[in-house]
Formats: structure tokens, sequence, C-alpha cells
């Protein structure tokens, strides 16, 4: 008994060591985790032979015209293959001293046979056995006749009929008429598969002229030539190659395929693939397509190299094996790429390529047409730009702007030493910088700005704001000389909104204006430095200017928007509205409001972009600026 387990993938298998002419019984049980099935079995021979020997034969019944005769089965061992019929001989025996000298009959054969022949044999197997039989012949059982025997019942040979036909006919003995086939020469079950030709035999009765010898009809063979498993697959491909994207579990990623040129469909199917290479996370299925068993991680491979093997079903492996690389992509955005986010840039350095590297990356995606945006900012107080090189008062003369302009916040100095006790962040004179924490303030010296303000005045300053708090918070401040509780005009900031407070003379009632002017702005909340510019016209009053707060009476109100009747001591009034934030290049300039090319030269950085394309997509770019863009 031989046991053989399978896989429950397989559908066949290859049972070795058997013997030809012995009966084996062969059984296949499913087996679960919970048990095993009863079987199927089936009797077969791994080769049939012919039988040892007939069934031993008795007559029951003797009739005048009949006889009633019967056979035991052979035994198993004697068998030697699948018994398909039996062929009862009858031969009339003559009178004794007879010589049976006269050849009466033909040989006589089966119309059709079928035959099997291994590659590597030349011996074939027919279905049924090639025996010719001949009524001349005496029967050697017939005990109680003397005969004489005579050649003309003997069969002499088989004659095979056909063109190129690889097989040969062989008598084995004259007397029982039995003969074998086999081939010439080895036969190629690859060159063909099949050979179908006429066979006919002929008795030992032909006389010095040929005359006398019969031939038999003329019998069809046909014969399979069987497969052995002579050919190792074969893969299509030198080697394989695929790209994924990481991150994913792909169902199939490629598949390889190999071939077997073995004849057969046992031996020339492909029943399974192998992974050879440890450790990876594949797998290849019988059918060979490989998928990965895990998501894969750019960052922690970039290219795997897998060797792959193949099994046909008779169990060879692939003469050669084959590789498989596979890229890993890492996930896929369509962006520019290769370029900096921060590019650092010192005013007067000349020119600077921005994104000598920068591509596009389209995902291998169809693009029809690409739009890109380009803007050219920075967040320091001069914006970082050729405007940096000047100071403020050689940035006004240069844009042309009015006389007389008066800078309010000066870096201190013996002659303008009113901002000595401002924190500053030690910056140069063309962005000194000053911080108000919400508790100092200074006053601009009395003469600093004409007391006369009824001729319009620009008022202009860069300012860095937070969101602070819901009070108001005063930049600069315009009030009263004496009382110092009546502002007579303040910028200031609250609630995110920019603020221009103008104080209107009682005795102007009959020609009301609004006192307070509004800018909803987000600018003025968002910690980064702006340029601001006012164009004010404003009665003439005595006035103090206050950087960085403003008077209030000790009431708690601020007089913004009061008339205050009678005249109330300074003694009642101090400083509140305090400003948070950073404040640089306050100036006033009098006598002239500024058009609006002075103010854009004065905060707009003179650099500008330079785009230079190639000549074979020049025609295909469009370029277009917004109005202050320089190029």
């Amino acid at each position: 008994m031989k046991w053989q387990r399978v896989s429950k993938d397989q559908n066949n298998t290859l049972i070795t060591g058997l013997r030809a002419g012995v009966r084996y019984n062969v059984s296949l049980y499913a087996v679960t985790s919970r048990g095993v099935s009863a079987p199927s079995s089936r009797l077969v021979y791994s080769k049939e032979q012919k039988p040892v020997s007939g069934p031993n034969l008795s007559v029951l019944v003797h009739e005048s015209r009949r006889v009633h005769i019967q056979w035991d089965e052979l035994p198993v061992d004697q068998q030697r293959g699948f018994i398909t019929h039996y062929t009862v001989y009858l031969q009339t025996l003559y009178s004794s001293n007879t010589k049976l000298s006269v050849n009466k009959h033909k040989p006589w054969i089966e119309t059709t046979y079928h035959g099997i022949v291994t590659e590597n044999d030349d011996k074939v197997l027919l279905d049924p056995p090639l025996i010719a039989l001949d009524k001349d012949a005496p029967l050697r059982y017939a005990e109680s006749f003397e005969v004489t025997l005579t050649e003309e019942g003997e069969i002499c040979g088989f004659r095979i009929h056909g063109q190129n036909v690889p097989f040969e006919a062989v008598v084995l003995d004259k007397s029982t008429g039995e003969g074998v086939l086999r081939a010439k020469d080895k036969l190629d079950c690859e060159l063909q598969k099949e050979h179908t030709f006429t066979i006919q035999a002929y008795d030992c009765g032909e006389g010095p002229d040929g005359t006398n010898m019969k031939k038999s009809h003329k019998a069809t063979v046909h014969i399979q030539v069987n497969d052995i498993n002579e050919y190792a697959p074969v893969f299509k491909e030198k080697s394989y190659k695929a790209t994924v994207i990481e991150g994913k579990k792909y169902d199939s990623i490629l598949k390889v395929e190999a071939v077997d040129a073995d004849c057969s469909f046992q031996f020339s199917q492909i029943c399974n693939y192998e992974i050879v290479t440890p450790d990876v996370p594949f797998t290849v299925d019988k059918d060979g397509f490989i998928k990965n068993t895990e998501k894969l991680s750019y960052g922690k491979e970039r290219m795997y190299k897998l060797t792959v093997t193949a099994y046909d079903c008779g169990k060879n492996r692939a003469s050669e094996d084959v590789l498989v690389k596979i890229s890993v992509k890492p996930t896929c955005k369509p962006s520019w790429q290769g370029f900096n986010k921060r590019i650092e840039y010192e005013p007067g350095t000349g020119s600077l390529a921005l994104f000598p590297s920068m591509h596009l990356e389209t995902c291998d995606e169809p693009i029809t047409s690409i739009r890109a945006n380009i803007e050219l900012e920075t967040n320091h107080i001069g914006k970082g730009c050729d405007r940096d090189t000047y100071s403020e008062k050689s940035l006004h003369k240069l844009c042309g702007a009015s006389t007389g302009t008066v800078e309010l916040l000066p870096a201190p100095s013996s002659a303008a030493n009113w901002t000595v006790g401002l924190p500053t962040d030690n910056g140069h004179d063309s962005d000194q910088v000053f911080e108000f924490n919400g508790t100092q303030a200074i006053k601009v010296p009395e003469g600093m700005v004409s007391t006369s303000l009824k001729e319009p005045f620009t008022i202009s300053v860069w300012m860095r704001h937070g969101p602070g708090a819901h009070e108001k918070e005063t930049i600069l401040c315009n009030s009263d000389k004496t009382e110092m509780n009546r502002h007579h005009y303040s910028l200031y900031v609250h609630n995110c909104r920019l603020i221009m407070l103008l104080r209107q003379d009682p005795s102007e009632a009959e020609n009301y204006k609004p006192a307070e002017f509004h800018w909803k702005l987000d600018q003025a909340c968002d910690k980064e430095w702006h340029h601001y510019v006012l164009n004010i016209e404003f009665p003439t009053i005595e006035s103090q200017l206050t950087i960085g707060a403003c008077w209030q009476d000790n009431s708690g109100h601020d007089n913004d928007t009061e008339s205050v009747s009678e005249p109330t001591s300074g003694g009642n009034a101090k400083m509140a509205q305090f400003f948070r934030g950073n404040l640089a290049g306050l100036m006033i300039r009098s006598g002239k409001l500024e058009n609006k090319k002075v103010i854009d030269c004065l905060y707009t950085c003179k650099e500008g972009l330079d785009v230079q394309l190639p000549e074979e997509i020049a025609s295909a770019v469009k370029v277009e600026l917004t109005p202050t863009s320089p190029l």
C-alpha cells in the first residue's frame, strides 16, 4: 500500500514504481479538517501485457449440429491486462492419414486495431492483439486423428500499407498466427502524435510460382504515441518588470508565463509557479499572476528583485528561472516639484534664478494646458527689495514726494531725541523699527509739524499689528495743546479696522461732515508689515501730536466725537488707547496731497520677474501681468 498527499489546488499526480501487467486498485479520498470522505476507486494497469494463457474450456452440450461450450475466467495474475473479448476458433478435422495439402482459405484478422506506443519504447500495445487465423491450419489438440502438418495453414507474415509508416509487423508464431507490431525507429510525439495505416496477413501456402499464397483483408490500425516528460518549462520573456504606487494592494501586478514543448496535455501544461526569493511581500498563483501581500512603502524599498520558477504537471522545473523587477513609486500628486518654497534675496545683488530645477509632475496623466501663477512678495518692512537701500528722506526725494516732509519716528540722535525711550530692532536707518507694547507713547516736539493745517496733508506709515484686544489702539493723535482732551484728528486701530477720526468745529455745524472713516482691513491684524497712506484736508487748529496713544479725560470717556464747551484743565486728562505693535517710517507731508504715482513709488519694489522662455515653446506660452507687477 502506498499513500500520496496532494494539495487542494492540484487535480492530478504521477504514481511511480509500478510494474507492467500487474493490476492495481487506485483510491482517491477528499480530506477536510472534519474528516475523510468515502473513496473513489478504479482498477488500473501501468502497462497491459498479453495473458499468460487461454482459459480452461469445457463442453456442456453435444448435439448433432451444435455444441455448448464454456470457459473459466482467468485468474487476475494471469490476465495481465483488462480482458476485452474472447475469440472462439472452430476447425474441421479430416479423416486420419489425410495430407492437408490444399490451401483453401484466406487468413483472417480483425478489421480495426488501436495501439499505444511510448516515445522511448518500440513495442506497440495493440487492442485486440495481432493474431491471424487460417482454417487450413490443423488443430494440435485433436489427438484422435493422425494428421500430417502442412504449410498452407501457417501464417508466414504481415504486410503494412502506407507511406513512410515507421512501424513493422513481425510473426512470433507461424502456427498460432501471433504477431507483434513495433516501431522501426525512435518516435517523437512532438512531431506526430498519431499514425494510421493498414495491415494484412498472408499464409505460407505460396508455391514456386507464388500462386497458392492467400492474403487476408486489410485492417485499419490507429496508433497513438504516448508522451514522456522530456522537456522542461521555458519562460516566454528573459525578464519581467512592472511599476506600482506605494500604499496600494493590487489584485494583479503582472503576469509571468512559461511554455512546455511536450506534446501531451499533462506534461505540456504549467501546473505551478513559485517565487524562489525568500521573505518578499509578493505571491504568485498557478496562472502566473503576481500580486503584493501587503502595502508597499517607497521609503522602505524602491525596487524588489524576485526570482520566479515554473513547474509542469509532471513536476519538471523550468530550465532557467526568470528575474522579475518591481519598482515602487511614491504616491503621485500632480504638482510642481524641484523648487524651494523660500528664497533669500539681498537687494542690489543682481539677478537670481528662482526655479532652475523646477519641473511639473503630471503622474502620467494627459495634459491639455498648464497655468502657473508666480507672485514676488516678501515680509520685510521695506519689502526686501531696492527700497531697503535708501533712507526714508532719500526715498521721498527719489519718488518726487512733496517738500516739507517731516519724519515723526526718526532714528534716535542728538537732533531727534524724542524716540530715545522706545524699544527698537537695532536695524538700519532705512528701516528703523519701533516697538509699542501698550504702555508707552511719545510726544512730537512742538514746531516739527506746521501748525497751520488749513492746507491738505498726507500721513504715511509702515505698521505691523496683530489681532490685539478690543480696545482702541492709537497710532497718531492730534489733540488740543492746552487741554489735551479733545482729539482733532486721530489714526487708530479698532477691531481690525483702520479708523481716521476728523474732529469738526461746532461753529461749522451747518456744514456737518462725517467725523470718522472706517476701513475694514484684514491686513490690520495679520502680524505682517503693510504700508498705509492717507491724504487729509483739515481746518486750522492749535494742537499737540502724540504717537502710540492719545489723551483721555479722567472720567474714562474719550472726547473723540463730543464737543467741549468749557475748557478743562490739563490735570484732568491722561494718556490712553495705547498702541501694541510695531511702527516705522511715520511721516507727515503738508501742503499738497500726494498722487498715486508717488505713493506707489514709495513702497513698490523696483525688482521684478524676468520670464525667459525657450524658443521652441515661446509661441505657445501666454504671460499675463498684474498692473503693478514689473517684468
